[in-house]
């Protein structure tokens, strides 16, 4: 499997960008497509990178008569739950719209093998605190959850119809950073809840808000699945091998199959950090579902996926790192 050519679409985002830096370690080579109008060109690490548009079907046309590509992996999304809402338009075209001309451009260079993030936002509001199965109802509550969604639907239509398959992942609350610190998660803005901890701990917040208080858990807290960035890249190496062997399209969950809440999410950090972290407590967001993780048994059986980085911990150790890091380069 080593030595294929991987076209890493999103390649200069978060989880991309550890992709890359994984798949270059497992004697891969990378080509990055990117329009680095989310990602960071500083994030990669090696491959040969073009900076351009997955909608571009020139361009892709292009790198795929000049390499011999194996194998995709799709990064490339618009993830903001409430600018989805607002901007439902942008994210129908860039998610949904954009992904056909990818998909249109393997077809015509018979490209067949195709990896996909997804995301646990296809689920919805679960109507029950119990692990969520791949087999669980998709019942998205936002335009974000639903791209993503149609995304997947269109890729079974597209295998079905010929020689083509996928593997497509559900993410939970992907975390963390690469654990030398090379690489690690920067958003603009960003709106995840483990580095907007740590950024209070950095200085660059004052405080971090706590959305509702009152939810059926242990703390009244919401409940999350947080997936270390690594784990995350690891399967996709299991899911590329997988397909590179075999005929067979599947769909996976990506999580730890253990929830935390908020709070204990702020209490970790403030042990890690040595900061007190001030929260402000606000009332609940709308869309919020009380808990959500994953039951990852099938990526487990059928894959042999084993998370390194399980620890909540250990999983802000590793972006505390990073934050401080980044803290200390943007105060130069």
């Amino acid at each position: 499997m080593a030595g294929e050519t991987i076209l890493v679409v999103g390649g200069a985002g978060y989880i991309g960008s550890h992709m890359v830096l994984d798949l270059l370690q497992a004697g891969h080579e990378v080509v990055v497509l990117d329009n680095l109008s989310r990602g960071h060109r500083d994030l990669l690490t090696g491959g040969t990178f073009v900076e351009g548009d997955l909608g571009d079907a020139e361009l892709l046309d292009g790198i795929f008569s000049q390499y011999r590509i194996a194998a995709v992996m799709h990064f490339a999304a618009y993830s903001l739950v409430g600018e989805s809402v607002s901007k439902p338009l942008d994210y129908y075209r860039n998610n949904v719209a954009k992904t056909v001309e990818l998909l249109a451009a393997m077809g015509r260079h018979r490209v067949r093998n195709f990896i996909f993030s997804s995301t646990a936002a296809v689920y919805g509001e679960p109507r029950a605190m119990e692990l969520l199965r791949e087999d669980s109802p998709c019942l998205p509550t936002n335009p974000y959850g639903a791209t993503k969604l149609a995304v997947e639907r269109m890729l079974a239509d597209n295998a079905a119809a010929g020689d083509f398959r996928y593997v497509s992942l559900r993410y939970f609350n992907a975390a963390g950073a690469d654990p030398s610190g090379r690489l690690g998660e920067r958003h603009e803005p960003e709106t995840h809840l483990i580095p907007l901890v740590l950024k209070v701990a950095t200085g660059e917040r004052q405080a971090i808000q706590i959305y509702g208080t009152d939810y059926p858990t242990g703390d009244g807290t919401c409940v999350r699945d947080y997936v270390h960035v690594h784990d995350l890249t690891q399967a996709h190496l299991l899911a590329l091998k997988k397909l590179l062997k075999d005929e067979s399209s599947a769909v996976y969950n990506l999580g730890n199959s253990k929830g935390y809440s908020v709070r204990e999410v702020i209490e970790a950090a403030r042990r890690i950090t040595g900061h007190p972290i001030p929260a402000v407590e606000a009332g609940r967001r709308p869309g919020d579902p009380a808990f959500l993780v994953a039951d990852s048994g099938g990526i487990r059986r059928k894959l042999g996926w084993q998370p390194r980085y399980e620890k909540l911990e250990t999983i802000i150790e590793t972006a505390w790192t990073w934050h401080r890091k980044e803290a200390a380069r943007s105060n130069q």
